[in-house]
């Protein structure tokens, strides 16, 4: 038999492996039509490709696929392929801390491989599944997803609408994901300068022919979250706090404000509100000493909280 019915044979064997847990040698010939000694070789061809095949011995012993400590390549029929397509793009939305990055990332891997003939058949039964937002999360087009995942991995401009601010066409470099909102982390080509742009207010996407080199650039998480905090509060503050970050970052939320770690082991919190008091008062419960930084006015402020809360005690 030639290279390649040897290999369609050996992805035979694979798929038969994953549908049972134990196959025994006579069975698997007979399924394949060759010899128990050919069923031998297979095995030991799939064992060189990292997939870890058991062979037992004696009465109940037989050929089953075990888990290994590396993930080898996974075999799909076409119905396991739409399948699995359709629960990443619903997947990114989910409500697991991460598991949305972590779905987005493996659909792009899926996206390599998956037939132009499938596509159609993706987005229907994705269309099906009422799981983006389910979290709270602004829904999303799977689609559009998709779309500017692939273009962040492929290194493609991209172009569309956006809500209010007309067309735009950007280099896209990461996609950004906050407990309630896609973000695009992209270099906008008409601005020449980096911007953060929300996926739900996206339209009419394209990606372009131009590939692009990555430009060095800020970091997208924390851009991202300078940005939101920019753009949806009134006031904006600045404060020390005088404990770690990562303790901190534990008890604030990632969309309500960001926090840089200090040489010095503390941190520094950037956050905002519509009111500079309800700013504070959430500081204070967060149970650190603390020092305003910005604005001069919230000094100010903290001393008018601090003297209307020792009012408060009787017995002061």
């Amino acid at each position: 038999m030639d290279e390649r019915g040897t290999t369609e044979r050996v992805l035979t064997l694979l798929g038969l492996l994953q549908q049972r847990r134990v196959w025994s040698g006579p069975e698997l010939a007979a399924r394949l039509g060759v010899t128990a000694r050919t069923v031998r070789r297979d095995v030991g061809r799939l064992r060189a490709l990292g997939y870890p095949v058991r062979a037992g011995q004696g009465t109940g012993g037989g050929y089953q696929l075990g888990p290994g400590q590396d993930l080898p390549p996974l075999l799909f029929d076409d119905e396991e392929a739409i399948a699995t397509a359709a629960a990443l793009l619903a997947g990114a939305g989910g409500q697991v801390a991460g598991a949305g990055d972590a779905a987005l990332r493996a659909l792009t891997k899926l996206d390599r491989v998956l037939p132009a003939r499938l596509r159609p058949d993706v987005r229907a039964l994705s269309g099906a599944v009422e799981s983006f937002g389910a979290d709270g999360r602004t829904p999303v087009g799977p689609d559009v997803l998709l779309t500017l995942a692939r273009a962040c991995r492929d290194e493609v401009e991209v172009g569309f609408e956006y809500v209010g601010r007309g067309p735009r066409h950007v280099e896209p470099h990461r996609l950004v994901a906050s407990e309630r909102r896609w973000y695009l982390f992209a270099y906008d080509l008409d601005r020449l300068d980096w911007r953060s742009f929300r996926a739900d207010r996206m339209s009419e996407v394209t990606v372009g022919s131009r590939h692009f080199r990555p430009r060095p650039g800020p970091d997208p998480v924390a851009y991202v979250q300078e940005s939101v905090a920019s753009r949806a509060y009134r006031h904006q503050a600045r404060f020390v706090v005088h404990a770690p970050p990562e303790v901190v970052r534990a008890q604030i939320p990632a969309s309500a404000a960001v926090v840089r770690p200090r040489p010095d082991g503390e941190c520094e919190v950037l956050s905002g509100g519509g009111d500079l008091d309800f700013v504070l008062m959430h500081m204070v419960l967060l149970g650190h000493d603390f020092t305003v930084v910005d604005p001069p006015e919230l000094a100010e402020r903290c001393r008018v909280l601090a003297d209307r809360l020792r009012a408060a005690d009787p017995g002061s």
